[in-house]
């Protein structure tokens, strides 16, 4: 079967508020280079991966385009768009370029996996499984089972049931969809944002905006437990351990 055409979308308009410090977790130092450079450069150097679009901080989009893209020569990168308030609406905002068809080689029949910035562990192992999962299921995300005991805790913080580990997984990235499925359940999603809210429904990841918007099931892809998110301080030096160990 002929590879069908895949445009990976990363995000990196994140503030980063739970790091600290006045730079933006996104282009904080790992490894000698901006964070964003390692998730970047995993999807430049994939054989899965066609093209990128590049989500940024509306104020940040001239620095991402000369001192990362153009800097490290990210050449997959076809465009870089501005992110939004909310996770979804970054996701949203690139979904467009694919929509409106302004990437260079159009994805109108393929697939789009969207992946955090956050994450520079990215590897082509992940996204041929992921790739393997999509073709025949349409919509899946990468996860790993959870190691620990879960809680379920009420809103005094006492425990109110303890659920079955075995049943449980950490949802990761890549999420990956058919480009059509995609679009068209992030279109619902804007349509109906403001309802879902004042149910008391938020939107977490993509996978939900399928499962709630398109009454789709996602199959869980074996990620990896190395495919953290850098979101605290802490996270940093358990990446730069990582990168020291190879």
């Amino acid at each position: 079967m002929d590879k069908k055409r895949c445009t990976a979308i990363v995000l990196a308009a994140g503030s980063g508020r739970r790091m600290g410090g006045d730079v933006a977790k996104q282009y904080m130092q790992l490894g000698g280079r901006p964070l964003i450079c390692h998730a970047l450069q995993a999807v430049e150097a994939s054989a899965v991966i066609d093209d990128c679009i590049l989500a940024a901080g509306a104020e940040d989009i001239a620095y991402v385009k000369e001192e990362i893209v153009e800097h490290y020569g990210f050449h997959k990168v076809d465009k870089i768009v501005a992110g939004g308030r909310e996770r979804y609406d970054s996701v949203y905002n690139a979904l467009q370029v694919i929509k409106k068809k302004e990437m260079r080689i159009p994805n109108e029949d393929g697939f789009v996996f969207i992946h955090d910035g956050a994450r520079p562990f990215l590897t082509e192992a992940i996204l041929l499984r992921t790739l393997e999962a999509v073709q025949a299921d349409h919509a899946c995300v990468a996860g790993m089972p959870v190691k620990d005991t879960i809680k379920v805790v009420d809103e005094k913080g006492f425990s109110l049931q303890t659920p079955d580990r075995n049943s449980l997984w950490q949802i990761q990235t890549p999420q990956v969809f058919d480009t059509c499925l995609i679009i068209e359940a992030y279109e619902r999603l804007m349509e109906k944002k403001e309802s879902l809210a004042a149910k008391g429904i938020r939107i977490t990841d993509d996978a939900m905006v399928v499962e709630t918007l398109m009454g789709r099931q996602v199959r869980l892809v074996e990620g990896a437990y190395e495919n953290i998110k850098i979101t605290t301080p802490e996270d940093l030096v358990t990446a730069e351990a990582f990168l020291s160990r190879g």
